[in-house]
């Protein structure tokens, strides 16, 4: 149930109009990493990422958005070995950090922008900057959300019989 609910919220997400790089997909992916079944936990984040794409188009820079999602999915498997607040807090900073190197060493990559040069990947990471902003922020915001609310939701159906279904 968990996880059809995460990849709708997820496909919706990005699908409706948003503030550019404004979406909880990292943290989407961490929380699944850490909550999700260990088979759900990597395949459903990238499967929210395709099912998406193929209403937004599909990109040259596919493979490096997808896979970024899967790596802040193991570092969410990591987490759960290791889960407090700090754990989770830090997680969310790195998870943004993952995704802007991944996505946008990908861009430089394959998109033809930039020279490929060690100054042209500094070029292309250097113009990145401004959308990180809210790449960042979505990220740490959401994570706090996803996070917190299901930690408060577990507590509260902890010893009831929606605790098989919820947790």
């Amino acid at each position: 149930m968990l996880a059809i609910l995460l990849l709708a919220f997820g496909v919706v997400s990005r699908l409706v109009v948003h503030l550019p790089n404004f979406t909880p997909v990292i943290a989407l992916a961490l929380f699944g990493g850490v909550y999700l079944k260990k088979n759900q936990a990597i395949v459903l984040p990238v499967l929210m990422m395709m099912v998406a794409d193929v209403f937004l188009g599909l990109h040259d820079t596919i493979l490096f958005t997808w896979g970024a999602v899967a790596v802040v999915a193991v570092l969410g498997l990591w987490a759960r070995k290791n889960k407090s607040v700090v754990t989770i807090a830090g997680s969310s900073l790195l998870s943004a950090v993952l995704f802007f190197l991944i996505t946008n060493f990908g861009v430089w990559l394959v998109s033809g922008m930039y020279a490929h040069t060690p100054a042209g990947l500094w070029e292309c990471f250097v113009l990145a900057v401004p959308f990180f902003g809210n790449t960042l922020s979505s990220t740490v915001i959401y994570t706090a959300v996803l996070f917190g609310a299901y930690e408060w939701a577990a507590r509260q159906v902890q010893n009831t019989r929606l605790a098989h279904i919820v947790l």
